[in-house]
């Protein structure tokens, strides 16, 4: 009886694996790097903070998705999931859920803002009011 050679094994699997998984990410960006991102890329930025909140000031370009609004889960369906989903609170937590949410919905790539906008401030980057 013969027997396959591990080589011929090991490219078969590559391939199973490469052809048969979705490339998806999801990364916790410092404010630089999620800056960096949004200024390079066509993506959709949601600031996940209240009305009240997003009052005091936003990302350009933001569109909120209230975390605990009656809403949240129709309206991330709206969103494209083969383009880059960017998601901001104010310090973190509500939007690391959120970014888990999108993963789970079948998201590509989803980039989360560490630290939220507190972070985006702090670092001197600009809001809109």
């Amino acid at each position: 009886m013969k027997t396959l050679s591990p080589v011929f094994l090991t490219i078969v699997l590559f391939f199973t694996v490469a052809c048969g998984s979705k490339v998806e990410s999801q990364t916790l960006d410092s404010p630089k790097d999620f800056k960096a991102f949004l200024d390079a890329n066509d993506v959709q930025l949601i600031d996940v903070r209240t009305a009240d909140e997003v009052n005091n000031g936003y990302i350009a370009g933001a569109v909120n998705f209230d975390f605990h609004g009656s809403d949240f889960e129709n309206r991330l369906l709206t969103l494209n999931k083969d383009k880059p989903v960017m998601v901001y609170c104010a310090a973190g937590g509500r939007s690391a859920k959120a970014a888990q949410k999108l993963k789970g919905m079948g998201f590509r790539e989803v980039h989360d803002l560490d630290g939220g906008i507190n972070a985006w401030s702090n670092a001197g980057l600009p809001l809109k009011n």
